[in-house]
This record gives C-alpha cells, structure tokens and sequence, in this order.
C-alpha cells in the first residue's frame, strides 16, 4: 500500500460462511439502509444518531468514502439471498504507523445474535491484516454495547483499555472500551 494510494479504486468481495463483503457502491443504497440509520434502536451507540439520515445525505457518506484515500466501506450481505445486511469501514488507515480502525453496523434487526458481526470482523481483520499489510486494527465501542464487545471478543481482539465516563449516552456518562489486534504476520517493519 502506498501512502496517498486510493483504497477503493477495485473491486473486492470477500467471502465467508454467511455473508459476502464487498465494497458498498451507490445502488446498493436502499430506503432500507436508509430507515436503519433512522431507526434509534440500530443507531443508538454511534454517532450517526445525532442527525437524520435521507437517501441523498446516505448516498453522499457512500460516495465520499468511496472516493477517500484513507478509508474503505464495505456492505455486509447475506450469501444466499443477497440482503444488505450492514456495513463494516476500515479507515482512517495511518499509512505511517500502519494502523486502522474498524467501525461496523448490523442494521438488519432480524439478523442480530446470530454472530454476523464476529464474522464480519474475522473478515475484514484478515483482508487488513494479509492484503494492506496493517500492522493493528483498533475498534472502540460503549460499555453498554453488549453485542459489540462480545463479537470483537470472540473475533480475537484485546481489550486494551477503558476510558471512563468519555460517552454521553442518554442522560449518562458511559465508559467506552478499547480493543486491539496485532497483525500475527508482521515481524517487524
């Protein structure tokens, strides 16, 4: 990978036991993908809650980190049927230190606790890890956020830190919670 390089310039699709990771391009955007970033009960641990999302507004989020040179979007679909499940961003990737985070969201509700998140990070963790050559993924999320911290658990990630009350959420102050994987295959620089 190459600093300035655009991450998003080919195709790619990664395929798992249950679902499918591609890039996310503007017709998969549906008033589906549209009522999930509306819905309080998808959105309430990220900080797309503050704002209302329309199909405009969710087109331009898609078209500008596909156009980025620092991030990729993929959606998460499911194998046998094709349903946009959710989507997983690696980004901002530091080309100097070789870091990226990872942010994802199941908006199909149907689809919860069913471990698409763990294996949707397993995914995007091996494509970081064996084709970018990053070195460590990070991803953070709420205390209270059960499922996120159960499926970057289970997906191999440390727990590297907790920073206390740094998230408003609701009428509380929460703990947001670190967590960190080290790319095995990298000896050194």
């Amino acid at each position: 990978m190459k600093t300035g390089e655009n991450l998003t310039n080919w195709e790619v699709k990664l395929i798992g036991k249950r679902i499918i990771l591609q890039d996310l391009k503007i017709d998969d955007i549906t008033t589906d993908y549209v009522d999930w970033m509306n819905d309080q009960s998808v959105v309430k641990f990220t900080e797309s809650r503050f704002q209302k999302h329309t199909f405009e507004s969710t087109c331009s989020y898609v078209f500008q980190l596909h156009k980025s040179q620092d991030n990729i979007l993929f959606g998460i679909f499911d194998i046998n049927n094709r349903l946009h499940l959710g989507n997983i961003k690696i980004g901002p990737i530091d080309t100097y230190h070789s870091i990226a985070d990872i942010g994802l969201i199941v908006g199909r509700k149907s689809y919860w606790g069913r471990g698409i998140a763990t294996e949707t990070i397993k995914l995007i963790s091996d494509y970081a890890f064996e084709v970018l050559k990053i070195h460590k993924l990070t991803a953070s999320c709420y205390e209270n956020n059960e499922g996120s911290k159960k499926a970057f658990l289970k997906a191999g990630y440390q727990q590297e830190g907790i920073r206390k009350k740094h998230c408003r959420n609701g009428v509380k102050w929460v703990d947001k919670y670190d967590f960190g994987l080290i790319n095995p295959m990298c000896d050194g620089i």
